[in-house]
């Protein structure tokens, strides 16, 4: 009996043990690829609130202000209505906005667009995928993107209306 009890208490330290290993392994000495400035900016295709997709390529040519955000972010809910207005003027000088919101249900999303009148697309990241393929951390973060697909600007934290405009205007083709 204490023989079998000593197998099993090795056979899960050592799986104890591998999992460690991995975990260390993945996180300190695997490669993973950043997202930086002067890097292209790398492709992704989402759905927005009602299914439509949307694929980061489709842009070439226009500049991208491309905005991770999320619901319960307070410097979220102060840039959202001055990347609206600012939208409003440069959508017609070729610069797209995309937001990201990052793993929250459709509900919380659409009652935040609602709620500050939203018109430019919001994508839904549920599986937090772009994210991570882009390294985001923290939220807001927003990568100014220029017409050829390069990432000219990473702005991590809060912006002001003239910060957004003046962004707009840094990636306007």
């Amino acid at each position: 009996m204490k023989s079998k009890r000593l197998i099993m208490r090795s056979i899960i330290l050592i799986i104890l043990i591998a999992a460690l290993g991995y975990t260390l392994y993945s996180n300190f000495f695997h490669s993973k690829e950043k997202v930086d400035v002067g890097s292209a900016a790398p492709d992704f295709v989402l759905n927005d609130l009602n299914g439509k997709t949307f694929q980061l390529s489709n842009y070439d040519g226009k500049g991208v202000f491309l905005n991770f955000w999320g619901t319960w972010c307070e410097p979220c809910k102060r840039e959202m209505p001055y990347i609206e207005r600012q939208y409003q003027y440069y959508k017609n000088h070729g610069v797209e906005v995309l937001a990201i919101n990052v793993g929250e249900s459709n509900i919380a999303v659409e009652n935040f667009k609602d709620q500050y009148g939203l018109t430019f697309p919001i994508l839904l990241d549920k599986k937090m995928e772009v994210l991570n393929a882009y390294g985001v951390d923290p939220l807001p973060t927003t990568f100014l993107i220029d017409k050829d697909g390069k990432v000219v600007k990473i702005i991590t934290g809060s912006m002001t209306e003239r910060d957004v405009r003046n962004y707009m205007e840094s990636i306007k083709p």
